[in-house]
C-alpha cells in the first residue's frame, strides 16, 4: 500500500491550526477533502453554451473565483441557500444553525461581503435566506473585487446564478418535507426548461411552509460604580413562526438573426409570516429610582408581515465588426412589504404598524473585443436608482413618514492579458459615486438628510503557472475596495425600542436605533496571495493569505444620552466612523479521492477547509480589540461515499466548526460569541436515473448558542448573557425528473 503525501502534509496543517493564528506542528491524520464520488467531480451541467467543470473554470479564472455546482448545491437537500454556503471555505452564516442569517466572508461582518443575484445586487427587503436552492444554478465566490463585478467587496463576493437555458429538456419535480421540534415543513419545486418557435424557455418554482419555533432566554446583571449589585432580571422568552412562502424565476431567450439575442430574466417572491411569542421575566432585583436601567414586566406579542417582490430584468447581445460584442441590460423592480406588531407589558399595549414600498430600475452595458497580442478588452456602465417610500404608525407617538432615494453610478474598463501560457494577467479599473436622499419625520421628529460618496479603485490580477509543474498555480492580487453606508445606517430618523415606553427608560439589551447622515464609506487596500495544486479528477490542494488595511471603519456604538422623545436619557445605538482597522487571514483547503491518497482504498470523497483570521482595531486597547463579529477560524471536514456492490447509495456529512471569540469596541462594549458546532449528513437512494430520494439531517447533536455582552454607561456596568435554543433538522424530499 502507497501513501502519496503531498495531501497528507495540507490535512495536517489543515488539523493544526488552533483558534488564534499560529500554525503547530502535529501528525498528519487523514484530511476530509474532496466534493463528491469521480461521476460528480467532473459533473458538467449543460446550459445553453457548453462550458468547463466546476473545477477546471476555478483553474482558468484569473481573478481567483471558487464555483459550486448543481450536485454540491443540491448534496443535503437544504432549504435555504445560507445552508449551502456555510460549508464553503471562508464563509460563515450569522444566525443559528438551520435558521439561516447573514453571510459573511472571512469572518467580517455586515456589509462586507457583496451578494449579487445573476450579476446584480439584491433589492432592498429582500432575503436570501427565502431563494430555495432547487433554483439555483451555480454559486460563484470571488475572494477579490473585480472592475466589471463591483469593488463594493472588502471580504469577497458572492455570485448567485439562477437557472440558465437548457439545450436539452428538463422537466423535474421536487417533493419534500422538512421536521423540527415536532414540526412539519413541506416543499415542492418544480423546473421546465424546453425550446420551442424559436425560444429556448426556463421556468423554475418553489412553494414552502415553514412552521417553528423559538426559545432563547437572558439574564440581565448591573452593577453600580461600588460594585454593588442594582440589577438582576431573568427573561425567557418562547415563540413560534410561521411562514408560507411562493417564488419563480425564468428565462426567455431569443437568438435572432445573425448574432443578435434578447434575454427576459422574470423574478417573483412572496412571503407571509405571522408570529407569537412570549416573554416571562423573574426580577431578583430591582433598580433604584433614577439608576437609569427599566422595571420590566411578562411581555406578549403577535407579529405579522408580508413581503412582495417583483423583477424583470432584460438583455440584449449582438457581435460588431472586428470581433467586438456590445451587451445592453436593464431591469425594473417593485417591492412591498408591511408589518404589524402588537406589544403588550404589564397590560400596556404598544401597536407598531409599518408599510414600505421599494421602487427600482437600473441600466448597465458593456463592450468587449479582443485586440492584438492576446488582449481581452472590456469596458462598461451601470446606473441605478432606488425610491423607498415608508409610513410607520405607533401607539407612543402617531404616524412617521419617511422618503430616500439612491442614485448609483459607475464605470469600469478592464484588460485581460496572456502574453505566455505561464503568465495571465487582468488590470481594472472602476469609478463608483452614489448619492443618498432622505427626508420625512421620526420619533415625532423632523428629518432631512443627504450623502455623497464615490471611490476610485484600480484592481490587479495576475496568475503565474509553472513551466516545470503543469499543475501548479500561483495567484496574487493587487486590490482597492470599499464598503458603503447602507440606507438604514444613513437615514436619521430614529426607531424606538418596542420592548419599552418610549417616554421612559430602556436598557442595553434593547437600544434605539439612529443613523447616521455623515457617514463616509470604509475604504480598504488589500493583497492576496494563493497557491493552487490541482490533482486528478478536479481534486485540489489551496493555499491563500489575506491582508486589509481598513480605514475609516463603521462601527454601530451604544450610548446613554437625553433625546427629545423621552424625559430620561435613554441607550441609543449610532454608527459612527470610528478609525482604521488591519485583517490578515490564511485561507486552505483540499478535496481528493482518497484512492488518489492510498492504493486500493474505499471510494471515499473527501473535503477540508480550515480558515484563520486576525484583526487588530487602532484606538482600542486589547486584548480582543477585533473587528466585530470576526471568529478566529472557521473549519469544515466533509465526506462522501457511494456504496459498492451494485447498492445505488450514496452518503455524506459535513462537520462545521467555529470556536468561541470575544470583540472589544470603542465604546466599551465587549461581546463573547460561544462556539459553534454543527454537523449535517444526507443520505442519496437512486431508484434510477429519473427518481431518486434523499434524506437529510442539519444540526445533529445541536447544542444552544451563547452570547455574552457588558457595557458600563452612566456609572452603571451592565451585562446580558443570552442563550439560545437549537434543534435538529431533518428533511425528507423525492426527486422526478418527468
Amino acid at each position: 500500500m502507497m501513501i502519496r503525501p503531498s495531501f497528507l502534509t495540507l490535512a495536517g496543517t489543515l488539523a493544526a491550526m488552533d483558534p488564534f493564528w499560529a500554525l503547530a506542528q502535529t501528525t498528519p491524520t487523514p484530511p476530509a477533502a474532496a466534493t463528491t464520488t469521480a461521476p460528480s467531480l467532473e459533473r458538467v451541467e449543460i446550459t445553453g453554451t457548453s462550458r468547463a467543470s466546476d473545477t477546471e473554470e476555478r483553474r482558468q479564472s484569473t481573478a481567483a473565483k471558487i464555483v459550486v455546482g448543481r450536485e454540491e448545491i443540491g448534496r443535503y437537500g437544504d432549504s435555504s441557500v445560507a445552508e449551502v454556503l456555510k460549508r464553503l471555505p471562508g464563509v460563515q452564516i450569522g444566525g443559528s444553525p438551520g435558521r439561516g442569517g447573514e453571510i459573511r466572508m472571512r469572518g467580517l461582518g455586515n456589509g462586507y461581503t457583496q451578494i449579487l443575484v445573476n450579476g446584480e445586487r439584491v433589492p432592498p427587503g429582500f432575503s436570501m435566506d427565502s431563494l430555495s436552492p432547487d433554483q439555483i444554478e451555480r454559486i460563484e465566490i470571488l475572494r477579490a473585487p473585480s472592475a466589471e463585478f463591483g469593488a463594493r467587496a472588502i471580504a469577497g463576493t458572492i455570485n448567485i446564478v439562477l437557472r440558465e437555458d437548457v439545450k436539452q429538456r428538463l422537466n423535474t419535480v421536487t417533493v419534500g418535507a422538512g421536521y423540527e421540534n415536532g414540526r412539519v415543513q413541506p416543499g415542492l419545486s418544480w423546473t421546465r426548461a424546453d425550446s420551442a418557435h424559436g425560444f429556448n424557455y426556463n421556468v423554475s418554482a418553489s412553494t414552502f411552509h415553514s412552521d417553528r419555533d423559538n426559545q432563547s432566554s437572558n439574564h440581565v446583571y448591573g452593577v453600580d460604580a461600588n460594585g454593588t449589585p442594582v440589577l438582576d432580571r431573568t427573561e425567557l422568552t418562547t415563540g413560534r413562526d410561521v411562514r408560507n412562502g411562493l417564488h419563480m424565476t425564468g428565462r426567455l431567450q431569443w437568438k435572432g438573426a445573425g448574432s443578435n439575442n434578447v434575454t427576459l430574466t422574470p423574478f417573483l417572491v412572496f412571503a407571509q409570516t405571522h408570529g407569537d411569542s412570549n416573554t416571562q421575566v423573574n426580577t431578583a432585583l430591582q433598580p433604584p429610582a433614577g439608576a437609569g436601567v427599566p422595571l420590566v414586566g411578562d411581555t406578549q406579542s403577535h407579529t405579522e408581515s408580508r413581503y412582495s417582490l417583483a423583477r424583470l430584468n432584460g438583455q440584449w447581445q449582438t457581435r460588431l465588426g472586428d470581433g467586438a460584442k456590445l451587451e445592453v441590460r436593464g431591469g425594473v423592480s417593485r417591492g412591498d412589504m408591511r408589518n404589524d406588531a402588537t406589544t403588550s407589558i404589564q397590560g400596556l399595549d404598544t401597536l407598531n404598524n409599518s408599510v414600505t414600498q421599494d421602487n427600482g430600475w437600473s441600466t448597465g452595458g458593456k463592450y468587449s473585443r479582443m485586440l492584438d497580442s492576446e488582449h481581452q478588452f472590456a469596458t462598461g456602465w451601470e446606473t441605478e436608482l432606488g425610491q423607498r417610500a415608508e409610513d410607520r404608525f405607533t401607539s407612543a407617538w402617531g404616524q412617521d413618514h419617511l422618503g430616500a432615494q439612491t442614485q448609483r453610478a459607475a464605470l469600469w474598463a478592464q484588460d485581460e492579458w496572456s502574453p505566455t501560457t505561464r503568465w495571465s494577467f487582468q488590470a481594472g479599473l472602476r469609478w463608483e459615486g452614489i448619492n443618498t436622499l432622505s427626508d420625512g419625520t421620526g420619533a415625532g421628529q423632523v428629518v432631512a438628510s443627504e450623502n455623497r460618496s464615490h471611490v476610485l479603485s484600480p484592481l490587479l490580477h495576475a496568475v503565474w503557472r509553472p513551466e516545470d509543474s503543469p499543475k501548479d498555480q500561483v495567484r496574487i492580487s493587487l486590490t482597492r475596495s470599499y464598503r458603503s453606508p447602507t440606507l438604514q445606517n444613513l437615514i436619521a430618523a430614529p426607531v424606538v425600542s418596542t420592548r419599552f415606553a418610549a417616554n421612559g427608560p430602556n436598557d442595553l439589551a434593547n437600544p434605539d436605533k439612529m443613523g447616521n447622515p455623515d457617514l463616509k464609506p470604509e475604504l480598504a487596500s488589500g493583497i492576496d496571495v494563493a497557491f493552487e495544486h490541482y490533482l486528478k479528477a478536479g481534486g485540489l490542494l489551496s493555499a491563500n493569505v489575506v491582508h486589509r488595511q481598513i480605514q475609516d471603519r463603521i462601527r454601530t456604538l451604544i450610548s446613554y444620552q437625553s433625546v427629545p422623545w423621552s424625559s430620561v436619557p435613554r441607550y441609543v445605538a449610532r454608527p459612527e466612523n470610528v478609525g482604521n482597522a488591519t485583517v490578515s487571514g490564511l485561507e486552505l483547503e483540499a478535496k481528493s479521492r482518497l484512492s488518489d491518497m492510498i492504493e486500493g482504498a474505499a471510494a471515499v470523497d473527501l473535503r477540508a477547509n480550515v480558515s484563520g483570521y486576525r484583526s487588530q482595531v487602532s484606538g482600542v486597547a486589547g486584548p480582543d480589540n477585533r473587528l466585530d463579529q470576526q471568529p478566529r477560524q472557521i473549519t469544515n471536514f466533509g465526506a462522501d461515499y457511494r456504496l459498492r456492490n451494485g447498492w445505488p447509495l450514496q452518503i455524506g456529512g459535513n462537520l462545521g466548526f467555529t470556536p468561541g471569540f470575544a470583540v472589544t469596541s470603542e465604546d466599551g462594549q465587549r461581546i463573547e460569541s460561544g462556539r459553534k458546532r454543527v454537523f449535517d449528513a444526507y443520505g442519496l437512494w437512486t431508484f434510477s436515473p429519473e427518481v431518486s430520494l434523499r434524506l437529510g439531517a442539519g444540526n445533529l447533536s445541536p447544542e444552544a448558542q451563547s452570547l455574552n455582552r457588558t457595557l458600563s454607561v452612566a456609572n452603571i456596568m451592565e451585562s446580558v448573557d443570552t442563550l439560545t435554543s437549537t434543534w435538529t433538522t431533518w428533511s425528507l424530499r423525492l426527486e422526478m425528473r418527468l
